[in-house]
């Protein structure tokens, strides 16, 4: 005579292997990073993943992280230093230009690549389960390679110009996890448009192109501090665009000139961190339609 079995317990298989239950979320769902470090080993592969493809079949491979910020401090030096006589507050131009573009080449290539880094996994969404915020967050930290690469330029300027950091210098790996989350903030928002609205991605460009300009990469930040005092604004209304405390915090740290930790990078920081939290608050309420729509 069989013996009756009792039903397995709630959460395991009939053969006694653990099941789990994927269930779509609903409303404005908490961020639940603890998946992402769940999915540490899978965010370590895109990472390495994307390192390779940005360098796979290159004429200069890892040459292009170093060119890109160099020439454009050499174009900016020639018609902004030179010609347009554009101040840097006591240090040489070249120097001044270049650790402006060094956070900003970080953040506009990690805004510009994680916008479209959903799309551009849509094999991997539509066939796997994992944490998708892992995606464009390993898209921007593949940027820390270039940004390292970058660096050494810059060390090679300041031996060159003698230009010698203060205690100051301690303070720059803040700066960065401030440049670090601007691009994962905006990049979670955009990324997660793109996959609605796919002309996102003719959009992005523009914003990068705009942006550059109302950020103190080639100006010095005091000027439109300036303006706004005239006016009888408080300077701290430039700290709103976010990338303003990153830039200023850079030549601070590096080279002890611009905008100290004061108003104007607090208000950077208030505003990245609304935008973080929000973008990925965003990002998560929308993830149950990505794998449908991408």
């Amino acid at each position: 005579m069989a013996v009756p079995q009792a039903p397995a317990p709630e959460g395991v298989r009939a053969g006694g292997a653990p099941k789990t239950v994927i269930e779509p979320a609903r409303g404005w769902v908490s961020l639940r990073l603890r998946d992402l470090w769940e999915y540490r080993e899978l965010l370590y592969f895109l990472v390495w993943r994307d390192v390779k493809v940005r360098y796979k079949q290159t004429l200069l491979g890892a040459a292009w992280a170093i060119l890109q910020p160099t020439l454009t401090m050499v174009v900016f030096t020639i018609f902004f230093g030179r010609l347009a006589k554009i101040g840097s507050e006591g240090v040489p131009y070249p120097i001044f230009s270049y650790v402006g573009l060094l956070p900003w080449t970080f953040f506009a290539q990690g805004l510009t690549q994680s916008s479209n880094s959903l799309v551009g996994s849509s094999h991997l969404i539509t066939k796997v389960y994992f944490p998708r915020l892992v995606i464009p967050l390993a898209t921007v930290l593949a940027g820390v390679v270039d940004f390292a690469l970058a660096f050494l330029v810059l060390l090679g300027l300041m031996a060159f110009y003698g230009v010698v950091p203060t205690v100051a210098v301690l303070a720059l790996p803040a700066f960065f996890l401030l440049a670090f989350a601007v691009a994962l903030g905006a990049g979670t928002w955009l990324s997660a448009l793109n996959v609605e609205y796919r002309d996102v991605r003719y959009v992005v460009p523009f914003l990068v192109q705009i942006w550059l300009f109302v950020t103190p990469v080639i100006y010095p930040a005091k000027a439109v501090v300036g303006k706004l005092q005239e006016l009888g604004l408080p300077g701290w209304l430039y700290g709103l665009n976010p990338m303003v405390g990153v830039v200023e915090g850079f030549r601070w740290a590096l080279l002890g000139i611009g905008t100290p930790p004061g108003p104007v990078i607090w208000a950077s920081v208030a505003v990245t961190a609304v935008a973080l939290v929000a973008g990925a608050a965003y990002f998560r309420r929308m993830e149950k339609t990505f794998a449908d729509v991408v």
